[in-house]
């Protein structure tokens, strides 16, 4: 996997180093007795499984919400009211955000408006309950903000709209898009 930046921080080989610092190889990760491989030949699929699941996950809430299916928003069978502040409109960011995400397709912003959406309804609907989210049910909120947030730094990974776009903008010819490793 391609080396990145985070801030002043360089992604390279699998840990994050200063400008400057040496890089030290890095051990091979066992998946399995008798098994190893490289974390860089991993890395990037698991980012991409990563990135599909939280999108998944996120648009079934929307999907739940908008539509009234799959138990309805909150569990009550029933769909939100039209465009009604905030919670039709948490649920279209939910759904139309969580597909966005799911496909990889302008992933980074539409990480970043869901992980607003998840750390305005931890801030704004859980927490004057109570301080922690196992005190004040905020968890899912708490988990799908830091999720997004990761997607929006990270990136969308090699399985991804975004990539496949960007390799065809760059003209690589389809039989070198997106190596897995």
């Amino acid at each position: 996997m391609a080396g990145y930046h985070v801030g002043a921080l360089t992604r390279a080989g699998g840990s994050l180093q200063a400008p400057g610092e040496a890089t030290a190889p890095r051990p091979a990760t066992h998946l399995w007795k008798g098994t190893t491989v490289p974390i860089s030949r991993v890395a990037d699929p698991v980012l991409s499984l990563f990135r599909i699941v939280v999108g998944l996950l996120f648009t079934l809430r929307g999907v739940a919400s908008v539509f009234g299916v799959l138990g309805g928003h909150r569990g009550s069978g029933h769909a939100v009211e039209f465009a009604v502040w905030p919670t039709w409109w948490a649920a279209m960011i939910q759904l139309v955000g969580g597909l966005l995400v799911l496909v990889g397709l302008w992933s980074r912003v539409a990480a970043i408006v869901c992980s607003g959406s998840m750390a305005y309804a931890y801030f704004v609907v859980h927490q004057p309950e109570a301080l922690l989210p196992a005190q004040n049910g905020g968890e899912l909120s708490a988990l799908f903000c830091w999720a997004f947030f990761l997607v929006a730094i990270l990136g969308p990974g090699s399985w991804a709209l975004d990539t496949l776009l960007r390799q065809r903008r760059q003209g690589v010819p389809a039989t070198e898009l997106a190596p897995v490793a």
